[in-house]
């Protein structure tokens, strides 16, 4: 599945973009951003792993790898999506009050 393989490396590079960025970063809030963005797209990269596994091979053992992969994966986008959640509206409210 070629979709599959495009979206493993937007992932990736979607990965490693917000790693950085929140190396780089000087603001605590901001950092956190960076890192829950980065945690969703590594859940995603690991839930598309494990879907792309699950249909190219059908063996019983990559079946059941694959699923561990998106169960693991769409937790830790999940997580990243609740964290980025939490930590935007104080980043917001942090920016707005020093524009201020």
């Amino acid at each position: 599945m070629l979709v599959l393989v495009f979206l493993i490396g937007l992932s990736a590079c979607f990965y490693v973009f917000y790693k950085v960025k929140g190396v780089r970063s000087k603001q605590s809030l901001e950092k956190e951003i960076c890192s829950a963005k980065s945690s969703m797209a590594l859940g995603s990269l690991v839930l598309f792993y494990g879907l792309n596994q699950m249909i190219l091979f059908h063996s019983v053992l990559t079946l059941v790898i694959g699923g561990i992969f998106i169960v693991i994966g769409a937790g830790s986008a999940w997580a990243g999506y609740k964290a980025y959640r939490h930590y935007y509206p104080l980043h917001a409210k942090e920016a707005e009050r020093d524009h201020a």
